[in-house]
């Protein structure tokens, strides 16, 4: 693809972005929470996991343990049985039981609703902050987990490899309002069509926008038995 100038750059990743929209028109947060609290614990959990993983955790993590009072004080024995399906369960065990005491310490057991506060929690990074910021708080933030990272760089949206860096030159794409079905855009796409390995590019309607177009099969017949739904 040409050089493109920043007005070119930014028109492309807005025909990308509509032609996302129109094939994943719910494009949506996939973990389950009620508030807050439970986004936050969600997202920490879901590191190295799927998100369908931990939806299937968090009915019983929260069914004992529904605030962070209660998650500060929860027999560890216990509470790493409950996630042990989440992988990493002894790690993020201690990092639930560290964050629910920070957050009684710290803000009287509430999330705060300010990204710089929210970095100050253990486990909790730019990226989780701003799944808790976007989904709790309606407050603007780009995600940049492992599919807005591959996906913006495949689409030639930015060669920054740092995530805040990535951050920064992708939200100068787009208007701020627009950050949360960003982030859902791309995250489903990398879900289901444009893999980390053989991305189902014979399958993507933005295709012809793509500078990586032909990193995976080109065949729209092969390139669709790569279309899948996101891993249980």
């Amino acid at each position: 693809m040409p050089r493109e100038s920043r007005s070119e750059l930014t028109a492309r990743a807005q025909l990308i972005f509509a032609g996302l929209g129109e094939l994943y028109p719910g494009a949506h947060c996939e973990l389950d929470f009620a508030g807050p609290f439970q986004l936050l614990v969600a997202t920490v959990l879901s590191a190295q996991t799927t998100d369908k993983r931990v939806n299937q955790i968090t009915p019983t993590l929260f069914g004992a343990y529904p605030n962070p009072a209660s998650l500060a004080q929860a027999d560890r024995a216990r509470l790493e049985e409950i996630i042990h399906p989440a992988g990493f369960f002894r790690a993020k065990a201690d990092t639930l039981l560290r964050l629910s005491a920070a957050l009684l310490s710290d803000f009287d057991g509430e999330v705060p609703p300010a990204l710089d506060e929210l970095v100050r929690l253990p486990g909790v990074g730019r990226k989780t902050a701003n799944v808790v910021l976007n989904e709790a708080f309606g407050v603007p933030g780009l995600t940049t987990d492992t599919h807005f990272i591959r996906l913006s760089q495949r689409f030639g949206w930015t060669k920054q490899t740092d995530p805040a860096k990535i951050e920064t030159a992708v939200g100068k794409l787009f208007d701020p309002g627009d950050y949360n079905l960003v982030n859902h855009r791309l995250i489903w796409h990398g879900r289901r069509r444009c893999h980390a390995r053989r991305p189902a590019c014979g399958a993507c309607p933005v295709a012809g926008l793509c500078p990586a177009y032909g990193e995976g099969p080109t065949d729209p017949v092969e390139a669709a038995k790569l279309v899948r739904e996101p891993r249980g």
